[in-house]
């Protein structure tokens, strides 16, 4: 009775008896998962079949699982089956498990038109919610923006000036040291390959053209959006599943207005510090390359491009670059907002924050090129 859990098949004429004896526990998980599994596979074999638990000394909810499973299984294969000798101290410990509603089989459709049709129009129909969201949200800042503006008390400087730090401050070495590098590799790439052409002094142009107008404040907004867009969506999400939100709105304060618009504040005011200062260390770089690899004397590399760009391709990288900041910080609050009480919705919408912000920071970057374009800047 005390040694290891046994399940011994007894035939009674037509019937099949299973005797369960010893402990049926969490501990010898393994040997019963075999036993159960075994005697599952004699559904079919025996019109009837009883379950006999009278000699188990031990019983936990896991072996309780285990004999209602056995119990479900025979019967789904046609089998009469029951369960005799349960004691008093166990009955209402399989009775609370029999209530567990079996979930169904999943069954696997075959790949159909309708069925890729179907999943068209789920894939649009959630994109459409997601714009939804996104426009509700801007919306709601737009309106927190003109409370505050009409009551300026209101503002939370404190918490605004808290994650201007994180944001622009904490973040200057890494967008720095990125941007250099990334500068120093475009500046080697071009002098490789105009080198062909003799046109080395070229790179200068493409350096100082891509780094102001594109490469600068889009690869700034996208490490913005992986380091500060998750930080946003993780915050906000944990304060969700702390029911936190809640209590703001029971105490009386506007969750927008008290927790969003500092963000989306802080993070519009930081990501053009951060494009610039990411643009300055980008030439650096870039300049530095062309010096020690391309021979470009640094006299000659900043007269050349003083005379390749323009203040227009300046003005372009600082009007993206709010912009990219308001998509990112309204992606990543949305994100947060819509965190459920478990930490898998929390890790699934922080991943999701950071998908989304870079792939609308993409858009609004081909937005902008076309636009610009269109208006010959």
């Amino acid at each position: 009775m005390n040694g290891d859990p046994t399940l011994e098949r007894i035939a009674r004429g037509n019937a099949l008896a299973l005797c369960a004896a010893g402990p049926w526990t969490a501990r010898f998980a393994p040997v019963l998962e075999r036993m159960v599994a075994d005697a599952e596979r004699l559904g079919g074999t025996r019109p009837n079949i009883l379950i006999d638990v009278s000699q188990v000394s031990k019983l936990d909810t896991f072996g309780a699982w285990l004999i209602e499973r056995l119990r479900r299984s025979l019967t789904q294969g046609g089998v009469e089956t029951q369960i005799a000798g349960l004691s008093a101290n166990y009955s209402s410990l399989v009775d609370e498990v029999r209530r567990v509603k079996a979930e169904p089989a999943v069954e696997t459709d075959r790949v159909t038109i309708t069925g890729m049709l179907e999943q068209i129009g789920r894939s649009v129909a959630g994109i459409g919610g997601t714009l939804i969201g996104l426009i509700d949200m801007l919306g709601a800042v737009l309106a927190a923006t003109g409370h505050v503006l009409i009551r300026p008390r209101r503002f939370r400087m404190t918490s605004t000036i808290h994650h201007l730090e994180q944001v622009c401050w904490r973040a200057v070495p890494i967008v720095v040291l990125i941007t250099f590098l990334i500068g120093c590799i475009i500046s080697q790439q071009g002098i490789f390959h105009f080198r062909k052409f003799g046109a080395d002094i070229f790179v200068v142009d493409m350096l100082g053209v891509l780094v102001l107008r594109e490469i600068g404040v889009l690869l700034v907004a996208i490490m913005v959006a992986g380091r500060s867009g998750s930080a946003y969506t993780a915050e906000l999400g944990s304060m969700k599943m702390r029911e936190e939100i809640d209590a703001l709105r029971t105490m009386g304060f506007d969750p927008i207005e008290v927790l969003i618009l500092p963000r989306m504040l802080a993070l519009v005011l930081a990501l053009p510090i951060l494009a610039f200062l990411g643009a300055m260390a980008a030439l650096y770089g870039g300049g530095l390359v062309a010096w020690l690899y391309g021979g470009v004397e640094p006299e000659a590399f900043l007269l050349r491009l003083r005379d390749a760009i323009s203040i227009d391709h300046f003005v372009v990288g600082m009007i993206k670059a709010p912009v990219m900041a308001a998509v990112i910080g309204i992606v990543a609050c949305v994100e947060g907002l819509a965190v459920q009480g478990s930490a898998e919705s929390l890790g699934q919408h922080t991943t999701s924050s950071v998908v989304k912000g870079i792939f609308f920071v993409i858009v609004m970057d081909g937005v902008f090129a076309i636009f610009f374009a269109s208006i010959g800047m």
